[in-house]
């Protein structure tokens, strides 16, 4: 896949087979909770599962490299933006299934457009338990899968049963947990050892108390508040190594409040870098480096990422990333 150009006639093909909803250049700062982010060559809003099949298959058969996102709240994309179709899944339909494997469960079967929190909250005022710790979690329930995403000591793997991944020709096939090798924030899928995107996710919850739901709803709301700041950002920037938090090990190193430009290390939690408004997608990969490098210098600590670099970033930055000296 070229990361960088596509031949203008598979473009225009492409698009000839897209319309009328396909756009070019368009900027996709707005859709991610960054607000940070270049043009695509094309974009579609995909509302049905269909259309996303449809639009993998042609930009496969035309050999235009193609990327599906969702809330984009765990994605740093590119100032020069994004090589082919970036497809936004906006797919945000809700199934509540009674299981068969005893009453006491259910199946939720949710779209992989429905907002993370927005769905646990649904879950919660039902009666539903499992899902409280994602109620101020961002993002949509697609990245969740693909990222394990998780909070307060919960996370996707605790609660999916399996989901439903299309793959780059258009075919789709459902993947338990184990076939997607959830472990801490992170698949196969956010590794790249397995090539597709989630449609949709199925979701095995219990019945509690929907009062008690709501106390915890509470607390976690206020966790969040005291803990977290507001304003734009992509969330955790790095994982936390073993033993330890990325957010102290920056903070030792007397990060917090650092400034490249508009982006900012929160001076309230460290491992957050917020765009203060104006920030650029350069702006907050120069914060990253300055943060792995002054951590490892003081600890011999490397901080890995979190966050998605996404678009035209070169390889030789990917690799500053990914570990000292610019090694794999």
């Amino acid at each position: 896949m070229n990361v960088w150009t596509v031949p203008p006639a598979a473009l225009a093909a492409l698009a000839q087979r897209l319309e009328p909803g396909v756009r070019w250049r368009h900027v996709l700062a707005p859709y991610t909770t960054y607000r940070i982010g270049g043009p695509a060559d094309l974009f579609l809003v995909a509302t049905r599962a269909e259309e996303v099949v449809t639009a993998l298959q042609a930009a496969h058969a035309l050999g235009v490299p193609c990327r599906l996102i969702g809330g984009a709240s765990n994605l740093l994309i590119a100032d020069a933006g994004v090589a082919g179709l970036v497809i936004k899944l906006s797919m945000s339909g809700v199934r509540f299934i009674e299981d068969p494997g005893g009453p006491e469960r259910v199946i939720v079967v949710a779209a992989a457009g429905c907002q993370l929190a927005s769905l646990a909250r649904q879950c919660a005022r039902r009666g539903l338990a499992g899902l409280v710790w994602a109620s101020n979690v961002p993002g949509s329930v697609g990245a969740a899968v693909v990222n394990n995403a998780g909070a307060f000591g919960g996370c996707m793997a605790d609660v999916l049963v399996r989901a439903l991944v299309v793959d780059p020709q258009g075919q789709a096939r459902y993947y338990t947990p184990a076939e997607l090798a959830m472990e801490y924030r992170s698949t196969r899928l956010k590794a790249g050892a397995l090539q597709g995107a989630v449609l949709e996710a199925e979701l095995a919850l219990t019945r509690a108390d929907p009062r008690e739901l709501e106390q915890q709803l509470a607390q976690v709301r206020e966790r969040r508040r005291q803990s977290q700041p507001s304003g734009f950002s992509a969330g955790s920037m790095f994982t936390n190594p073993p033993g330890d938090a990325a957010g102290r090990l920056i903070e030792a190193a007397g990060l917090k409040g650092y400034r490249c430009g508009d982006a900012q290390i929160s001076p309230q939690h460290a491992n957050f870098f917020l765009n203060l408004g104006a920030a650029t997608a350069r702006e907050v990969y120069a914060l990253m480096r300055v943060a792995q490098d002054a951590v490892y210098r003081q600890t011999g600590i490397w901080l890995r990422p979190e966050v998605q670099l996404v678009g035209r970033w070169t390889p030789a930055e990917l690799a500053a990333l990914a570990a000292p000296g610019g090694a794999p």
